[in-house]
């Protein structure tokens, strides 16, 4: 079977983020220097504390990785769904880069530039049509793109802020359900991050299979604590 898997781009990382998270959320990750797919969600902090919180919640143990980048403590875990919150539409956001190595050389929203500063407002020139988009991302005539997911934990909401970051075309298909989603919530929302395998055969008969990072809104977060026993 010819496994095609769409891995996460932290498994490559660019550079160190600052925000105010206490860890990571990982599809996939990188082996002696190639992408792989994961069906269990890794996690990664740099806190001893909140490692051990992840390993209790979701399986796993904390691994001390020699990882430049303050994430250095990596988990394992047995969890191919969590459960969630989001803060609201601008939990899940959305963008295209082009990358050459550590160089972003393109990024816009699909319409127009977003950065660098002298041309944001330009149109990119990136085709309408998502399949023409994935096309020339893989010729490296276009950029990927670029989700990002800010969460907690709803098993363990005071353990602070998680990013999920993919290049996911398919979490990108859907992000037009996932926003109106969390419109219609209006606030916090119960959710589900989850890792989904995908098989088919194609018409010529190659067997095909992947990983896909899913994002499920489910109800409104205040509903959910006020019957936890039935929500989470």
């Amino acid at each position: 079977m010819l496994r095609i898997f769409e891995t996460d781009p932290d498994a490559m990382p660019k550079g160190s983020f600052s925000d105010d998270t206490v860890g990571r959320f990982h599809s996939g990750r990188s082996v002696n220097g190639l992408p792989e797919a994961l069906s269990e969600w890794k996690a990664t902090t740099g806190d001893p504390e909140v490692a051990a919180a992840i390993a209790q919640l979701l399986g796993g143990q904390p691994v001390e990785t020699d990882s430049p980048n303050e994430n250095f403590i990596e988990i394992l875990t047995d969890a191919k769904r969590i459960k969630v919150v989001l803060s609201g539409p601008g939990a899940v956001t959305s963008d295209m880069k082009l990358w050459n190595g550590s160089v972003l050389i393109h990024h816009c929203d699909g319409v127009e530039f977003l950065s660098p500063e002298s041309d944001k407002g330009i149109a990119c020139g990136c085709p309408r049509l998502m399949e023409d988009r994935k096309a020339n991302a893989k010729s490296k005539r276009g950029p990927s793109p670029s989700i990002q997911v800010m969460f907690r934990l709803a098993e363990d909401y005071d353990l602070g802020l998680f990013r999920f970051q993919t290049s996911s075309w398919k979490l990108a298909e859907t992000l037009h359900e996932i926003g109106n989603a969390l419109d219609k919530v209006g606030g916090e929302a119960l959710a589900e991050l989850s890792i989904e395998l995908v098989e088919y055969t194609t018409k010529k008969g190659r067997d095909v299979s992947y990983f896909k990072p899913v994002v499920k809104v489910l109800k409104s977060w205040n509903d959910a604590i006020a019957e936890p026993s039935k929500s989470l």
